[in-house]
């Protein structure tokens, strides 16, 4: 199958071309080499995009909802019946395997379908007054949006963001990650195809710096969004910081996965595998510290171990491969230097722990007996690499699932329901699994606190995250 897409901006209803503008090489992780050119915008694109939305949103954010919601769910259809054609597209570009892309693209259809609805349930509160005098509280869209999104689920974080502001009534210029332009493309073709008014929704590609200071720094941007690194997350805030800019930030994690021996250990390990390898752990609630009680600690390892031995590794269009390769050139290198420091630092390597063949892969791997000291278990992995170490109490565990300045997610398997209450109160986490990793998902929120950031994207949260609060008193 053929990398098909074209390549183009999508500014003020409005398909451009490359012509007279620089490029970026798209690549295919498989092999390494190019597969397509997308064009930058300019400076003057940026401005023209800016225009745009300032001039659209008056008339968005009064668009009656039904209208507003049939536009959405329209889009989701549209997303829907090209499933095929777009999460091929997506994973040429990024290396997730064919059937995690299409899901990927349904799962964002369902954001637009779940907040078509939910702005309709947008209610405001009247407050207790004295007779004759009315208060009342009502949300309105904060305006003007700009969204930056990252590489590992490009459809679905994008449409995270990008569903919840137009229901809300505001006018959104996003910017995809420049290596997987097209399935992000593919997405606003599906809008613009669904008849969303011109300069509601636009698409820029471009270079990062360019397109975030020109956006952020302008008068017509009311709030960003930003899915990323917490370096860059931090970047980003200073910028917003000149313009008092609302921002909403879900930025980098590490999480713990908490093993206790009452878990059922073959159903558990059945569980953690498969999605320790999902997008060759290229996810941002990748479970990535195992700590595993020690009395089933060596069942443990030896159980993970012979499932990573059977992950096949491949191109990820070939039926029967369950990780394809990491996204870019700069991935396996930085997971290899991990590793590395890891065994240096006293750390067993029990699957794993190379590159694969030829483009951007590497092998799944598994690490035991991890010290602290280790940079991997400080930094983000972001690579297909699962360490654990032992535990013996309750409180030494939640002691070490708190220790990093990182809180997007953790996790915990245990058939004790007390202890399952206590790890969802005590772990510093914006969002907790228990025997569960469905943690995202439309109607919730999603989001983290410390270094992970803050604000919340999914469910009616997302959807506040976009408006304004408005008291109004009459007497």
């Amino acid at each position: 199958m053929s990398y098909d897409t074209d390549l183009q901006l999508f500014i003020d209803g409005v398909w451009k071309s490359g012509e007279g503008r620089d490029a970026h090489k798209v690549v295919n992780p498989v092999t390494g080499s190019g597969i397509a050119e997308v064009p930058y915008a300019t400076k003057s694109d940026l401005e023209e995009a800016l225009a745009a939305s300032a001039r659209a949103w008056p008339e968005w954010r009064s668009t009656d909802v039904e209208k507003r919601g049939a536009i959405l769910h329209q889009a989701a259809k549209l997303l829907r019946e090209r499933a095929d054609h777009i999460g091929a597209i997506l994973t040429q570009e990024q290396g997730k395997i064919l059937a995690e892309a299409k899901a990927e693209v349904m799962g964002s259809a369902q954001l637009f379908d779940w907040y078509a609805e939910e702005i309709k349930r947008d209610y405001g509160r009247t407050l207790v007054r004295p007779a004759g005098e009315l208060s009342r509280v009502i949300r309105q869209p904060v305006g003007p949006v700009a969204t930056f999104t990252p590489w590992n689920f490009p459809i679905y974080l994008l449409a995270k963001k990008v569903a919840a502001a137009l229901a809300a009534g505001c006018t959104v210029i996003s910017r995809p990650p420049h290596e997987t332009p097209g399935c992000t493309t593919e997405m606003f073709r599906a809008l613009a195809d669904a008849g969303i008014p011109k300069g509601v929704a636009q698409l820029v590609h471009g270079e990062a710096d360019l397109v975030s200071t020109t956006l952020i720094g302008s008068k017509e941007i009311r709030k960003v969004s930003f899915t990323g690194s917490t370096a860059v997350g931090k970047h980003l805030m200073r910028l917003a910081a000149d313009s008092m800019t609302r921002i909403t930030m879900e930025l980098g994690g590490h999480a713990p996965v908490l093993i206790f021996d009452d878990c059922n250990l073959e159903k558990t390990l059945d569980m953690v595998v498969p999605q320790k390898f999902r997008n060759a752990g290229q996810v941002c609630v990748s479970p990535t510290r195992f700590y595993v009680q020690d009395s089933i600690y060596d069942a443990f390892l030896k159980g993970f171990a012979e499932r990573t031995a059977k992950v096949k590794v491949g191109n990820g269009l070939e039926a029967d491969t369950k990780m394809g390769p990491l996204a870019n050139g700069r991935r396996p290198e930085a997971v290899g230097a991990l590793i590395d420091d890891a065994a240096a630092k006293g750390a067993r390597v029990l699957a794993g722990g190379s590159r694969g063949d030829g483009g951007f892969f590497f092998q799944p791997t598994l690490l035991a007996d991890v010290p602290n000291e280790a940079n991997i278990m400080n930094e983000e992995p972001f690579g297909p690499v699962a360490v654990t170490c032992a535990f013996s109490t309750f409180d030494e565990v939640i002691e070490q699932a708190n220790r990093l300045p990182f809180g997007l997610a953790a996790f915990a398997f245990t058939e004790n329901g007390r202890r399952a209450n206590l790890i969802g109160d005590l772990v510093e986490s914006g969002m907790v699994g228990i025997n569960t990793f469905a943690i995202s998902v439309a109607d919730a929120p999603f989001g983290g606190v410390k270094d992970s950031g803050f604000g919340s994207e999914g469910g009616k949260e997302g959807l506040e995250s976009y408006q304004v609060v408005k008291a109004i008193h009459q007497a």
